[in-house]
């Protein structure tokens, strides 16, 4: 990794492919904000999940327990374990970006899939840096003020049950989880949390199966990644 100055032509296109990540995912968060809302959290609660948390699967999966009836502290773990992929996105970048201090803290809060995406394919530490933040940022202020147009929209239209919007939570977190099922062993793994979590879900209390879902794949994570450094 090199410190060589951006050309203009190559800042141009960076900016230009991580806004369009950015404007791309931001908008999705209008989707969190109608089923949050829809889950019963205020508008407030809602806003602050993704100022505070700003990781879609995790948010999603805090609201879809909290939708079926779980407990916060089932839903709070559930997405604390899905989470824990950022923990590696940031071990991944921080010899990249090579910030210290108190620009690598900033940093922190917008490391996410499309961020490190961004900028891990990059051949300098300028424009790991450029695409990474252009990315981070623009998705980070479109998802939060997409979030409060849904949850205020979300919240006018009074009981969400009335117009089967109690089922959304469902539907958009498969939205969120189907593009990443490229591969035969996502698949794999994610027949196998789903089977887990209907063979639990009878069983258990509500919020636990999802729980153990996210242990599944979490334990594939593990496992594969061990195998892989054999």
């Amino acid at each position: 990794m090199t410190d060589a100055p951006l050309d203009p032509a190559e800042r141009s296109s960076i900016i230009r492919d991580s806004l369009g990540v950015g404007v791309a995912t931001g908008a999705y968060g209008v989707g969190f904000g109608a089923v949050s809302v829809a889950s019963g959290l205020s508008v407030a609660q809602t806003c602050a999940l993704s100022l505070f948390v700003f990781t879609g699967a995790s948010q999603f999966a805090l609201v879809g327990v909290i939708a079926s009836g779980g407990a916060p502290v089932s839903g709070a773990l559930t997405a604390m374990l899905l989470g824990t992929r950022n923990t590696l996105y940031g071990l991944r970048l921080a010899p990249l970006l090579a910030w210290r201090g108190w620009r690598r803290a900033l940093a922190a809060q917008v490391v996410i899939d499309e961020s490190t995406a961004m900028s891990v394919t990059r051949a300098t530490t300028p424009a790991a840096r450029l695409g990474f933040l252009t990315t981070g940022v623009s998705v980070f202020v479109l998802w939060n003020l997409a979030t409060l147009a849904g949850a205020v929209a979300g919240n006018s239209i009074g009981d969400p049950r009335t117009y089967g919007l109690d089922a959304a939570v469902g539907a958009a977190f498969l939205a969120l989880l189907w593009p990443r099922l490229k591969s035969r062993r996502h698949q794999l793994v994610a027949v196998a949390a789903a089977a887990v979590a209907l063979g639990t879900a009878p069983v258990v209390p509500a919020g636990v199966p999802v729980l153990t879902a996210a242990a599944v794949a979490l334990l594939a994570g593990v496992l594969t990644r061990n195998g892989e450094t054999r």
